[in-house]
């Protein structure tokens, strides 16, 4: 078990046993994400696109625990959200104490369900708006079982007036609230930049509308996330999100050969969906909402 640090700022001595990660110590959490490809999807998708654990431009960092050894055991994403990486429940308590001690805002923690709501407990102070404690962490890999839709798509930024407002729908069902309330700028930069990756994928209808789409949250060379799944509510019980999900997975392995995903335990008809197309359940994650 790690002992408790003493909080981390800049302006103090780093705790011998759990840091901020460096460039120097990319290959090493690159070797830990790896352990489990599809939990650590987000850290190694990250690690890709950046090359670096060091801090980021936007001020994300990433704290790092090490054992006896000198051997880095378990990391923690610290940005906007909290993402545990390869942590065990027992840990969380000192990856915690240094996050209060940083004095951050973040809108979630998500990942591996025992650390994340581990986390949650020993930050203390935030009150969640919201605590999903179970997520079937699912995943495929080879082809679904289902016939593609042929009609879904990779779209191009010419499609994003379209495919915004149907983002935005999602949102509001899945969390509750507008993701543009506060300002659009922010949220439809992210669209955008899901778009020119080739992360965005949808099907249209006669007047050009999106009745199915899906996005890839994360994209790592073992494995990508799907988020984003859903269907315009005029076109629900119709089948689409069969035909439409077999599509994104047929996309998803262009780009990394293992397709994942989780889902709200409550969400019968989705897991039932998910579940036809061939994903299967490989573990459980946790998302907390402040």
């Amino acid at each position: 078990m790690l002992q408790r640090a003493a909080p981390w700022s800049p302006s103090r001595r780093r705790d011998p046993l759990i840091r901020r990660l460096g460039h120097e110590d990319t290959l090493e959490l690159c070797e830990l994400a790896a352990l489990d490809p599809v939990a650590n999807v987000f850290i190694a998708a990250h690690l890709l696109t950046a090359g670096s654990a060091a801090p980021t431009q936007s001020g994300a960092e990433i704290l790092g625990a090490y054992d006896g050894d000198g051997r880095l055991v378990s990391a923690c994403w610290l940005g906007a959200n909290i993402v545990p990486v390869g942590m065990q429940e027992e840990a969380a308590p000192a990856f915690a104490e240094v996050i209060r001690g940083a004095n951050r805002r973040f809108a979630s923690i998500f990942g591996p369900a025992e650390p994340t709501l581990a986390l949650y407990e020993g930050l203390g102070g935030p009150r969640a708006r919201e605590v999903r404690p179970v997520q079937p962490l699912m995943a495929i890999e080879g082809g679904a079982s289902v016939r593609p839709d042929p009609l879904v798509r990779v779209t191009g930024l010419d499609d994003f007036d379209a495919v915004a407002p149907a983002c935005v729908a999602m949102f509001e069902e899945e969390v509750g609230y507008s993701p543009v309330a506060g300002g659009s700028d922010n949220y439809y930069r992210r669209v955008r930049q899901l778009i020119q990756q080739g992360h965005s994928m949808a099907r249209f209808g006669d007047h050009g509308e999106v009745v199915f789409k899906a996005e890839l949250g994360a994209v790592s060379s073992a494995a990508s996330q799907v988020q984003g799944v859903w269907v315009a509510p005029a076109h629900r019980g119709l089948g689409l999100s069969h035909g439409g999900m077999a599509a994104v997975v047929s996309i998803a392995r262009q780009l990394a050969p293992i397709v994942s995903l989780y889902v709200n335990d409550y969400n019968e008809r989705a897991k039932a969906c998910y579940e036809r197309v061939g994903f299967e359940r490989v573990g459980t994650f946790a998302t907390v909402l402040f």
